[in-house]
């Protein structure tokens, strides 16, 4: 596949336009004054977070052995339904926030130092990862295969960790939940 610059140019636009009102959203959601008014329960959706992020964790580890063994068409595919959770995820996620009060861990001691620490690191390796998953994404999907390389040995770290660090925080924040 020749490169197709002209495209990249145009997906990187949309990759920083989606970026910003993704983060504007999450920062949004936490005001009370942008909650949303709603008969519909859904405290059932932080479980399904949880899911859907160790879900993504399994298919980029699943993702990572194809691209290994260079089964390339398998490893596209593997990176297709981790974007496609990561998407439900964020639609999912943003619905919750703008309904639902926030939950604040309930424990004092280690166990809260610990989960603060896990939290701030998943929220900001999963604002800066954002764009750069897109970016990376946008370099294989162009036929810029040596760029999406190099950018995917560092971003891909910061992907599962988010990943995992979304389901830790959650079962360390269950027990606060009413």
């Amino acid at each position: 596949m020749e490169p197709n610059i002209a495209l990249e140019k145009k997906l990187n636009k949309f990759a920083w336009l989606l970026t910003a009102v993704v983060l504007i959203l999450i920062g949004l959601m936490r005001r009370p004054e942008f909650k949303i008014k709603t008969d519909i329960d859904f405290t059932f959706l932080p479980a399904f977070h949880a899911g859907v992020n160790a879900l993504t964790a399994i298919v980029l580890v699943i993702a990572l052995i194809f691209i290994k063994q260079k089964n390339i068409k398998a490893h596209r595919y593997s990176i297709y339904t981790a974007m496609v959770l990561s998407v439900v995820f964020l639609l999912s996620y943003v619905t919750y926030h703008f309904t639902s009060e926030e939950v604040r861990y309930c424990f004092e001691g280690t166990s809260k130092t610990i989960y603060l620490l896990l939290l701030i690191s998943h929220i900001v390796l999963a604002g800066v990862s954002l764009p750069l998953i897109l970016l990376t994404f946008i370099r294989a999907y162009t036929g810029q295969y040596d760029r999406h390389r190099k950018m995917a040995r560092w971003v891909f770290p910061m992907w599962l960790y988010v990943a995992i660090t979304g389901p830790v925080c959650y079962m360390m924040l269950r027990p606060c939940f009413s």
